[in-house]
């Protein structure tokens, strides 16, 4: 550690975001640009080198963090890139997305500010860019062996590119016109901007990784035919069968699912839209689910400039502060956070009724009602107990023109074929069901991410990306020298 006192002498200080009423007019990342590497190397030297690093089991990529943290603070980048990409392929995409459970699992946050790990990842991630420390890596030799990759999100595309670089000819497939998965139609431009995602495909081109888009496998080219042609396939297509609200007036015109209205709001920024068919222009906007796909349609609704918007969460407000008895430290606390769109809701106060900047939280929805042109006008709800049961005397109504469901995901969608053409057994809540390498009930076909573990962050995504990499080359090969951060049944660190 380059400060031994640094985690007493420097408070946290985290990435500053532009003032609210200049991002809402744009759909660029909400951190002021530059702002962030002035302030890293201190933030890292925050960094304890404690005898046992939590943030490593909290983090399922095993990142080698008090490694790069003490590099960062030596301004020695280059081998903070090294350290820090020997265990992320796509650090640029989860210091822009993932929680951060490494913060919470952070000796430090015992009794202080936890570790800026996410910015000080995310800065090793664009340095290295800058700088030229992440250039292409392709194999030596070629093993003659190949493997088709199902889906482009972070798991596919990790696994690609894992397997690319073990010396395996590999192609991904992807049901889009593009590439990316949720990373590219789910998660808005102001998260993260899709330069950062084309810049890493571009990349793994240069290793030899093939792409096929507008290809959805089990539909435009048939699952068995697939698997005929590759030494083995990879499944990542990702849990996209979203959860329903069976209430009444869910048939009612303007109640849409939010994976519904988050990727046209994307197209609009990729310009294949110039107007988004579901833009909340105007409208009285509700969200029902209080998650981070909710707090992404909050901000697209904003930005899209809704007359009101407001978030429906079925749980109570958590505390500001971790619960040492519910939830001891280095677990991951539910306490109450303030994302990006949240500030922005609280401060343009786009939800006066709201508790807390654009949130109703406890609240239940029990029906909409439409007008006489079948199209959704109120939302009606009730507020809930610990237990979800209604609270008697709480009803009331909430005007709503678009109504957006992010309700979360319960596993993989069958209506391609890909699943029944397979043959593949399931769980009994609808994921691929999987052995301890990650083998399916076919012979050959694996299965990885949120299309087998059920919906997760994007940091196990990448783990299991490269988990099932392995798996497959030794499958492949006989051995594998590639890591396999995690296993099929590991799971996060919770009470």
């Amino acid at each position: 550690m380059a400060d031994p006192k640094g985690f007493m002498t420097t408070p946290r200080q985290d990435w500053p975001r532009r003032p609210v009423e200049e991002r809402v007019r744009d759909w660029n990342e909400v951190y002021v640009p530059g702002a962030l590497l002035p302030i890293i190397n201190q933030q890292a030297d925050r960094c304890m080198d404690c005898g046992i690093p939590f943030c490593h089991d909290a983090c399922p990529l095993g990142n080698l963090i008090p490694e790069w943290n003490d590099l960062v603070s030596r301004d020695d980048w280059r081998a903070a890139s090294d350290r820090l990409h020997a265990t992320n392929n796509f650090p640029e995409f989860t210091g822009r997305l993932c929680p951060a459970p490494c913060e919470a699992g952070c000796v430090l946050a015992i009794n202080q500010p936890a570790v800026t790990i996410k910015n000080v990842e995310c800065a090793i991630a664009d340095r290295a860019w800058e700088e030229g420390f992440a250039p292409p890596s392709p194999p030596e030799r070629l093993s003659g062996r190949t493997v088709a990759v199902i889906g482009s999100g972070p798991t596919g595309l990790a696994a690609a590119q894992q397997l690319t670089r073990a010396g395996h000819t590999v192609a991904v497939y992807e049901k889009d016109d593009r590439l990316g998965g949720l990373m590219r139609y789910g998660i808005p431009e102001f998260k993260m901007e899709k330069h950062h995602l084309e810049r890493r495909l571009e990349q793994m081109r240069a290793e030899g990784t093939k792409f096929r888009t507008s290809t959805a496998v089990g539909r435009d080219i048939g699952a068995a035919e697939l698997r005929s042609r590759y030494d083995a396939v990879v499944i990542a297509t990702g849990a996209t069968a979203w959860r329903e609200l069976p209430v009444p007036g869910r048939e009612l015109a303007g109640v849409h699912q939010a994976m519904e209205y988050l990727p046209l709001a994307n197209r609009v920024c990729e310009g294949d839209l110039e107007v988004s068919p579901l833009s909340a222009a105007g409208k009285h906007v509700v969200i029902v689910g209080g998650g981070d796909t909710g707090a992404d349609c909050l901000g697209t609704a904003v930005r899209e400039g809704a007359a009101s918007v407001t978030q429906l969460d079925i749980y109570a407000q958590p505390g500001a502060g971790r619960d040492e008895d519910a939830e001891p430290w280095p677990t991951y606390p539910k306490i109450y956070r303030l994302s990006a769109a949240h500030e922005e809701a609280r401060d343009l106060r786009t939800a006066p009724a709201a508790d807390a900047d654009a949130r109703l939280f406890a609240a239940s929805t029990l029906h909409f009602t439409g007008d006489a042109q079948g199209h959704v006008r109120w939302l009606n709800l009730v507020e809930v107990d610990a237990q979800r049961r209604p609270v008697s005397g709480t009803e009331r109504t909430l005007p709503a023109d678009l109504v957006l469901l992010a309700l979360g995901f319960s596993g993989p969608d069958r209506e391609d074929g890909l699943i029944d053409q397979l043959g593949l057994e399931l769980e009994p809540r609808g994921t691929i069901t999987r052995d301890a390498e990650f083998a399916t009930n076919v012979p050959g076909v694996f299965a990885a991410g949120d299309a087998a573990r059920g919906q997760s962050l994007i940091v196990w995504a990448i783990a299991e990306g490269r988990a099932v990499a392995a798996a497959v080359d030794r499958h492949l090969t006989g051995s594998s020298e590639l890591p396999a951060p995690i296993g099929p049944y590991d799971r996060p660190m919770v009470v």
